[in-house]
This record gives C-alpha cells, sequence and structure tokens, in this order.
C-alpha cells in the first residue's frame, strides 16, 4: 500500500512539473521572438543570416532563462512520470504560445486556432488517461542496460546520421525556404535529449539517496550528450524562429518533437508490448487529435474568421443543401416605357437600337 501511495505521489509531482514546465518554455518563445525582432529592427545580423547579436539582448536572455526553468522542471518531471505521461503535455506550451502571440506579438488567433488549442487539450488529457507504463527502470545501471538494446542502438545510429546529413547537407540549401528543416533537427535531436534527462534525473535521485552515481561513468556521458543535444537544439530554433511565424513554428515543432520523443521512449522502454487494445488505441486517438488541433491552429491562420462572422456563415447555406430555402425571386419592378434603356449591339459596344443591321467583315449581323 505504502508502494502505491508513493507512486501516487510521483505522478502527480510529475504531473505537476509537467504543466509548469508548459507555462514557462510557453512563454520563452514570445520573449525569444521579442527580442530577435527589436534586434531586426535595429538592422543587426539576423540569426537566421548566421549571426548571433541575440547574445547581447536582454528579452533573449529572459526567454532562454525562462526556457531553462521550464526544462529544469521538465527535467525533474521525467524522474518522477514516464516519458510517455510528460512527453504529450508539452501541447500545453502550444496553447500557452499561441495565445501570447496573438497578444504580444500581434499574431492573429482565430476561431479556427482557438479550436486547435482546445483539441489539443482535449488529445492531451486522452494520452494521459491511456498513457502506457514503462519498465521498472529506477537507477543508473538499469538504464546502462536499456541503452545497450540493439535496438536502440541502431535507433540512435540512424539519428545521429540523418541529423548530420540534415545539418552540412540540407540546412544551408533549404532551411531558409522550408521551415520543416531547422524543425526537423531540433525535434530528432530532442529525442536522444530527452533519453539523457530521463537517465540524468535517475541518477539525480539516487544522488539524493546516497548512491555515489557520479564515480558512474553513464552519468557523465549523458551529461555530455544532454548539453551537446541541447546546444543544437537551441541554434536552429533560434534560427526557426528568426524567420517563421511563432505560431507556425512552435505547433510543428511539438507535432515532430513528441513523435520522436514516442518513438524513442517506445524502443528504449518497450512500453507498448504491455499495453491493452484500447489503451493502445486510446493513446493513438489521442495524439491524432492533437496533431488535428495543431493542424487547425496554423493551417488557417491567415484566414480572417472570428466569433462575429460565425452566424453569418450559419446562415449562407449552399443551394446543394437539403436545409437550404427554395429560392423566391424578387418582386419585379418595371421601368416607365419612356425609360426603358436601348438594347445595345454586343458585338461592337453600340448603342443602336433593334432592327438596326451592321455590315461588318464582309458579313450582315441582324439584331
Amino acid at each position: 500500500m505504502d508502494a502505491e501511495v508513493a507512486t501516487s505521489i510521483d505522478f502527480y509531482i510529475g504531473l505537476s512539473l509537467a504543466v509548469s514546465s508548459c507555462l514557462f518554455i510557453g512563454g520563452s518563445f514570445i520573449l525569444k521572438k521579442k527580442g530577435l525582432l527589436r534586434l531586426a529592427s535595429k538592422g543587426s545580423m539576423r540569426a537566421g543570416q548566421g549571426g548571433y547579436a541575440y547574445l547581447k539582448e536582454w528579452l533573449w536572455w529572459a526567454g532562454l532563462i525562462s526556457m531553462g526553468a521550464g526544462e529544469a522542471a521538465n527535467f525533474a518531471a521525467y524522474a518522477f512520470a514516464p516519458a510517455m505521461l510528460v512527453t504529450p503535455l508539452g501541447a500545453l506550451s502550444v496553447l500557452v504560445s499561441a495565445v501570447l502571440s496573438s497578444y504580444f506579438l500581434d499574431e492573429r488567433l482565430n476561431v479556427h486556432g482557438k479550436i486547435g488549442c482546445l483539441l489539443c487539450i482535449l488529445g492531451s488529457t486522452v494520452m494521459v488517461i491511456h498513457a502506457p507504463q514503462e519498465e521498472e527502470v529506477d537507477s543508473l545501471s538499469a538504464m546502462a542496460e536499456k541503452l545497450k538494446d540493439p535496438g536502440f542502438i541502431v535507433f540512435a545510429v540512424c539519428i545521429v546520421a540523418s541529423s548530420l546529413v540534415l545539418i552540412f547537407f540540407v540546412a544551408p540549401r533549404y532551411g531558409q525556404k522550408n521551415v520543416l528543416v531547422y524543425i526537423l533537427i531540433c525535434s530528432v535531436i530532442g529525442s536522444l535529449s530527452v533519453s539523457c534527462v530521463k537517465g540524468l534525473g535517475l541518477g539525480i535521485k539516487e544522488l539524493f539517496a546516497g548512491t555515489a552515481v557520479l564515480k558512474h561513468p553513464l552519468f557523465w556521458a549523458l551529461l555530455i550528450c544532454l548539453v551537446v543535444c541541447i546546444s543544437i537544439q537551441i541554434s536552429y530554433l533560434n534560427k526557426a524562429l528568426d524567420i517563421y511565424n511563432t505560431s507556425l513554428v512552435t505547433p510543428i515543432y511539438y507535432v515532430f518533437f513528441t513523435t520522436s520523443v514516442m518513438a524513442c521512449s517506445a524502443i528504449l522502454f518497450k512500453e507498448w508490448l504491455r499495453m491493452t487494445v484500447d489503451g493502445a488505441l486510446g493513446t493513438i486517438s489521442g495524439f491524432l487529435t492533437i496533431i488535428l488541433g495543431i493542424f487547425l491552429l496554423h493551417a488557417f491562420k491567415d484566414i480572417t474568421f472570428t466569433w462575429d462572422s460565425l452566424p453569418l456563415y450559419l446562415r449562407q447555406v449552399p443551394q446543394s443543401s437539403p436545409w437550404a430555402q427554395p429560392y423566391t425571386p424578387l418582386p419585379s419592378h418595371g421601368f416607365p416605357e419612356d425609360r426603358k434603356a436601348p438594347l445595345r449591339d454586343t458585338a461592337n459596344n453600340t448603342g443602336a437600337p433593334p432592327e438596326v443591321t451592321e455590315r461588318r467583315n464582309n458579313g450582315t449581323l441582324t439584331i
């Protein structure tokens, strides 16, 4: 019974940390974007062009500190709760970022966007309810055994190879033309950083319990890997934010990052093997609901559609609809005989009256 209570407490601690991290991370996008916009107005070299002037901008640093606080809370959440529970809650950061950008960056959030935010919340809730429970990994030694799994080694090699191709060959050519390039780099690298965070979180818990984890080589290897991964993510996320709209970058980044983390977590911890059919369907349905919400959030962002215009759209029913009213012509308002306009010859755009014959192009045109 005590073990169940401890597990329940850990669950709610991890849940609270995950939600707070979303608030910090969602706000960090706004602060960073404001800092980058201020630099652009001053004529400084932009981050998308390889400049690093944002290092002198206090708003950018405020955004970085906010993101650091969010990542720290997220870091701690992974130590108390499964990755498949913590990661989907990142949709809340999309909601926070979208709402704040509409107020502070003058980026429009129409009805479609608001419905998309609601779907993100509902999808996250469904995923939390049906989240698979990962295998018992409560120490660095157990984590080391997981990392030796051949399936995860192949996955990690593919991630590193694809990241190198994107960074050195694809990004220089297509990075400023396609928003997916920079976001893909951040997302695939992020899947490895989550694994590092999970291992380090377990190590820190052991450290507070009195275990000498600082002598474990894996602890320092995970720390170095985490620093490298986060550095790459920050660099390419700055480039994406500098070039593209925040309401576009944030949701797409969430979809790709969550998908990568789910794949990494499934391979590393093999939660799906222990799930029931309804649990698997619930998890997939929740994730698809989030993707639908993300799509509504950014696909129709340039369409002017507000709550005030909603009744107008409802009244305009297509004639082919079974609910459409039959067509009723307006009453005829005839003109007096002396005010009737003369019929025009549309061929030569003259005002000739009827029965006028014009000889043109060796032919006769009779009106």
